[in-house]
């Protein structure tokens, strides 16, 4: 299957706090067994639990292929560092490396921090675009061969290599270069849930895989409509962005009927569209939607991890690789090249490259 027609399948493996970074690399291992694409590590100021990107550095280098993508909250945070972290991670599992945009909404979350007041949702994910649209540049700022690790001479780095960004947003300005070599993957992959009006924004103009909500393949379709449309309006090629539906997955301890259509299933927070039924109603759902051209793939929030991701790898996605609608085998090294997504060349090189031809 081409990249264009591939089905993309990832998971959550978050839940309730644990403090063993091992219950979070036995279930990566798990998602790895089944060639899913990435997992992902929920994280939040409002809730206890472990830092999602320091355990997913821990859980890097005791995998091989599985795409790794913590949550990153980029309200009450610094860009610099955001960016410094998420290149280091693509770095420590060798080109595996995503990160998921999120924003600080309440008021009690500004107060761990004492910075600044809580902000509306539109501002702060104006700040999120931002933050996505400098960690770009940053991890552009170092040209591909700007290390040149010259004992004889005495030269590390090539400095014609390294480029300032001189970025100014809204609440901040980034000098650059960064301090952190270009990653692996050139731009470690952006995730962005575009559930609200404001986030879906960002994804537009940042993201390279987007989390949508939908009940049914036809309001699936509008949504991924709308944001390639929105990005196409950015310059960007829609065709490049990966649009996976979101779902919370309730597999149970026997296989029952599914929602129909998932119309009337509840939603969780207002966040997630639930799906209650057997690994079997699950491989069905995702089949007759991607079939449908509904979306590219699916990303799925087991609800009970420990029993849910066994279920899906095992059950699941078993018998969508017995239908041939899923891989048996990662494609590639890189999250992009799970994805069919190409490693950018870095601007200021292109920008260099042309300025010396002109």
């Amino acid at each position: 299957m081409s990249a264009r027609t591939s089905l993309h399948l990832a998971a959550e493996i978050g839940g309730p706090p644990h403090y063993d970074a091992g219950h979070y690399l036995r279930l990566a291992r798990l998602a790895e067994d089944g060639a899913l694409d990435y997992v992902t590590l929920g994280d939040s100021f409002a809730r206890p639990g472990l830092d999602a990107l320091a355990v997913l550095a821990r859980v890097a280098p005791a995998t091989d292929r599985i795409g790794l993508v913590p949550t990153v909250t980029t309200t009450h945070t610094e860009p610099f560092h955001v960016s410094s972290a998420v290149a280091t991670l693509d770095w420590v599992s060798r080109g595996r490396a995503g990160w998921q945009a999120d924003v600080s909404t309440t008021e009690a979350e500004a107060r761990l921090f004492g910075r600044r007041p809580a902000a509306p949702p539109a501002a702060l994910w104006q700040e999120a675009g931002e933050v996505a649209d400098v960690s770009g540049r940053l991890w552009d700022s170092w040209e591909d061969d700007a290390e040149i690790r010259d004992a004889a001479t005495g030269r590390f780095i090539d400095r014609d290599k390294l480029h300032y960004v001189d970025f100014e947003g809204s609440t901040f300005t980034v000098k650059g270069p960064a301090i952190v070599p270009r990653p692996p993957q050139g731009r470690p992959v952006t995730v962005i849930d575009a559930t609200t009006a404001p986030a879906r924004e960002a994804a537009a103009r940042h993201a390279d895989v987007v989390h949508i909500r939908a009940t049914t393949p036809g309001q699936a379709v509008a949504v991924r409509d709308e944001v390639r449309r929105k990005a196409a309006a950015h310059g960007r090629d829609p065709g490049s962005l990966r649009v996976l539906v979101a779902l919370t997955v309730d597999l149970g301890d026997v296989e029952t009927a599914p929602e129909p259509g998932l119309e009337s299933g509840p939603q969780l927070a207002g966040r997630g569209t639930y799906f209650r039924g057997g690994p079997v109603d699950l491989a069905d759902l995702i089949a007759q939607w991607h079939r449908a051209g509904a979306a590219d793939g699916f990303h799925l929030t087991p609800i009970t991890p420990e029993r849910d991701l066994e279920r899906i790898v095992n059950g699941t996605v078993a018998l969508l690789q017995h239908r041939s609608l899923f891989r048996t085998f990662h494609p590639g090294g890189t999250l992009r090249e799970h994805l069919g997504l190409v490693r950018p060349a870095s601007r200021y090189a292109a920008a260099r490259t042309a300025a010396k031809e002109a």
